[in-house]
């Protein structure tokens, strides 16, 4: 690790792998990159115990953290442990109160229970029935970044984005989000950076975007 420069640790989303990070390009110079991975949840972690657990992979003492999705509540809850210099999130919310309303119902009515997880374990197969252009694209995205497949995993990812509910906001996160993002609709978003054209996967298709304002994001003051 090299003290002299800003250690930025880059949290996936839900089943993701840090491939996802590939087109991100930080001027060497200045910033030392590390990629997280997801581990495998022990039994039915509580999410603040797996984040406990994640945030011992930073070994930096003024870490930036940046997270997507599902990684972006969790760079949050990982924040408790540490000192970080920034908290970065990119299509994710601050709070359960920025879940779109079908979210908020799956809470109540426990509707993710019924979500068969285990069909992302063959994704590959899916991409070999015809559902058109666009659906046999994003399953070869799907194929390439989404590498966390196992099913216990899946069900407790899913479960610990649902019933999400942060002890404490962290007033000082920076939000950038996608200004089309159909996970997190925008006009449930509170005080973010918004991308023009920004989809859910605006790490990939805005990274033009992203790399050109990430490094002003995380020196700015």
């Amino acid at each position: 690790m090299d003290t002299n420069k800003i250690s930025v640790y880059c949290m996936p989303g839900l089943a993701a792998s840090s491939l996802i990070f590939e087109r991100i390009a930080l001027p060497e110079s200045v910033f030392e990159v590390h990629l997280l991975d997801w581990e495998l949840p022990i039994g039915n972690e509580p999410l603040m115990d797996y984040a406990k657990r994640m945030s011992e992979k930073v070994t930096a003492p003024n870490p930036v953290l940046i997270g997507v999705s599902f990684g972006g509540i969790l760079v949050q809850e990982m924040a408790a442990f540490l000192n970080p210099l920034k908290v970065i999130i990119i299509s994710s919310v601050k709070s359960n109160a920025e879940f779109p309303r079908r979210m908020k119902i799956a809470k109540t009515t426990k509707a993710y229970k019924l979500i068969p997880t285990s069909i992302f374990a063959n994704i590959e197969k899916l991409s070999t029935f015809s559902f058109g252009k666009s659906i046999t694209q994003r399953l070869k995205l799907y194929e390439r970044y989404l590498s966390v497949r196992e099913v216990h995993y899946l069900d407790w990812a899913i479960e610990n984005v649902i019933l999400w509910e942060p002890k404490q906001l962290n007033q000082n996160v920076i939000h950038i989000h996608g200004d089309a993002d159909e996970v997190f609709p925008i006009e449930n978003i509170k005080k973010c950076i918004v991308v023009k054209g920004g989809t859910h996967v605006m790490i990939l298709s805005k990274y033009k975007w992203l790399n050109e304002n990430l490094p002003l994001l995380i020196q700015g003051n």
